[in-house]
């Protein structure tokens, strides 16, 4: 007869692992010698050592008891269960790691990775990290509005940047947030951004349905707008010559331009 640490030694556990699987009912408690002490017999062993090869194999607790008790048929069919459980939770670790990896980037935090892919070409074009700081935050906002409109709209972004003037607009605009106030690059900035303009109306891409509402585009505006000091008077220039906007250009209409303006 075998005391319990005799068994555990046998089996290849713990003392504490034999007392858990007692609470659990996995391993039965045996009868006490005159001393009180357990007394464990050879089938204690080889039922302990049956119980830690299915653990060891990471079969739950909760279905070692019926493994142990089912036959050859139903013992292959519970150990497929398990696998495919096994399985399942295998590729929900690997995806989470995936993400975690992800937000490791930064970037990746409440961005999809469309906008991240645009923001790294952005970098490769040389745009400063502040400007790119400025311009993800407006993408998180913009990604949580329209989920599942998103990388159709940074397609778009990136179809913006074959154009030189693109690319030459934010060259100026990384730049710009250190220029002084009465700098008169701001005129070159304007005069890109008409250009843009004027083929973006010609291509019919002004005035189309991007699927967020009103008040959500002047927040970005504002928001803008209070993060450089020249974009209320960029704004000003391209409104005396009848752009209004930024997030979402609008083209005024002469008789209403002439009528909001200040007389010269």
């Amino acid at each position: 007869m075998l005391t319990i640490s005799q068994l555990a030694s046998y089996a290849g556990v713990t003392v504490r692992a034999v007392r858990h699987y007692h609470r659990i009912g996995l391993l039965p408690e045996p009868e006490r010698d005159r001393s009180g002490y357990r007394t464990y017999d050879a089938a204690a062993v080889v039922r302990l050592i049956r119980i830690r090869t299915l653990a060891d194999a990471g079969v739950p607790l909760a279905r070692v008891q019926e493994l142990l008790d089912a036959g050859p048929e139903d013992f292959a069919g519970c150990v497929q269960e398990i696998d495919r459980a096994l399985r399942a939770e295998i590729r929900r670790l690997q995806d989470t790691r995936s993400r975690l990896a992800r937000l490791a980037a930064g970037e990746h935090l409440a961005l999809p990775q469309s906008v991240v892919d645009y923001l790294d070409r952005l970098r490769g074009l040389g745009v400063e990290e502040r400007y790119i700081e400025m311009e993800r935050d407006a993408w998180i906002m913009i990604a949580a509005q329209v989920p599942h409109s998103i990388d159709s709209v940074i397609a778009k972004k990136h179809e913006e940047l074959d154009d030189p003037d693109m690319v030459k607009l934010y060259s100026l605009l990384s730049g710009a947030l250190d220029w002084p106030a009465d700098d008169p690059r701001i005129v070159e900035v304007a005069d890109i951004m008409e250009r843009l303009m004027v083929r973006a109306v010609e291509a019919g891409r002004v005035g189309a349905d991007d699927g967020i509402d009103d008040q959500f585009v002047d927040l970005l505006d504002s928001t803008m707008v209070e993060s450089s000091p020249h974009a209320a008077r960029l704004l000003a220039i391209l409104e005396e010559r009848g752009w209004r906007g930024w997030t979402r250009i609008e083209r005024v209409p002469a008789e209403r331009l002439s009528t909001e303006l200040p007389p010269s």
